[in-house]
């Protein structure tokens, strides 16, 4: 739909920031951490089909991926680690689109998802392409997310969430927040972990 006659159609979004971000070039300059905290922490997984009086939002499971990652591959970098935080940062301005649904879109999903995650790491001075190696460990630490996620919060059962995302192996939920959060708690949280993230990595937040 046109946004007046003969217009095309609009395809940027304007952001609490003030920034306006071209879903068809994304630029580094237009991604503010604030717009992605506050964005995702009002994205609910699992398409809010999850217990508990708030949603579990991407913010908070951006965290666990994280708080995983860290545990899983103990000698990480903090460049690393942002990686692992910022994985599904696209998410807070496409929302979490649910496996099944993406299964039906296509690519067309997809390539705006990597145009946006590229722009992202261009802001925060991460490689546009991660290496296949953190690549793998990231996607491992989002699995094992995910089951904690499923069978804690989503109702899959063991058996459930083994076929769908693999049994996890040496790593438990003990010691993970999967408590679902309010939003505020959700978007200062993941504020502070990435101040704490750009101050090891040396840079100001």
């Amino acid at each position: 739909m046109a946004d007046r006659a003969g217009a095309p159609p609009r395809a940027w979004q304007r952001m609490l920031s003030g920034r306006r971000l071209d879903l068809l070039d994304p630029s580094p300059l237009d991604v503010e951490i604030s717009d992605i905290a506050h964005g995702l922490a009002r994205v609910a997984r699992w398409n809010g089909q999850t217990s508990g009086e708030h949603a579990f939002s991407v913010a908070q499971h951006s965290l666990l991926v994280e708080a995983i990652f860290s545990k899983l591959v103990m000698d990480a970098s903090p460049e690393a680690q942002l990686a692992a935080l910022l994985h599904d940062a696209p998410e807070y301005v496409i929302g979490d689109m649910i496996s099944p649904f993406k299964s039906v879109v296509g690519g067309g999903y997809k390539d705006c998802e990597h145009r946006l995650q590229r722009a992202i790491h261009l802001r925060f001075s991460l490689p546009a392409e991660l290496g296949l190696g953190l690549r793998k460990d990231i996607k491992r630490a989002d699995q094992v997310a995910a089951y904690f996620e499923a069978t804690l919060l989503a109702g899959f059962s063991t058996g459930e969430a083994t076929q769908f995302f693999g049994r996890p192996r040496g790593i438990s939920a003990d010691g993970f927040d999967v408590t679902p959060r309010s939003v505020t708690w959700a978007q200062n949280a993941f504020v502070k972990r990435f101040a704490a993230l750009e101050k090891a990595r040396g840079k100001s937040a």
